[in-house]
């Protein structure tokens, strides 16, 4: 499947790719980026993607990491 970046940098998401993920309107997604392969990542946060995430990072100093890992991003950002 192939679609377009619009002039205001939206991309639309094929209707077959939403409804096979139960993506809709409001559906939030995180976006990463595998600097290795050049690839955009698009993953829907929903319920499913919760349920599954569930008690998978527990007691492993998550504030921390994400503390840490906002400061790189900001470092990052201000060399570009």
């Amino acid at each position: 499947m192939e679609t377009r970046l619009t002039t205001k940098g939206q991309v639309v998401i094929p209707v077959a790719v939403r409804n096979r993920l139960g993506i809709t309107v409001g559906t939030s997604l995180t976006v990463e980026v595998n600097d290795a392969s050049g690839e955009i990542i698009l993953k829907p946060i929903t319920r499913k993607l919760i349920h599954q995430m569930s008690g998978r990072f527990k007691g492993k100093g998550l504030l921390d990491e994400l503390t840490k890992e906002r400061k790189k991003e900001k470092k990052s950002d201000e060399r570009r």
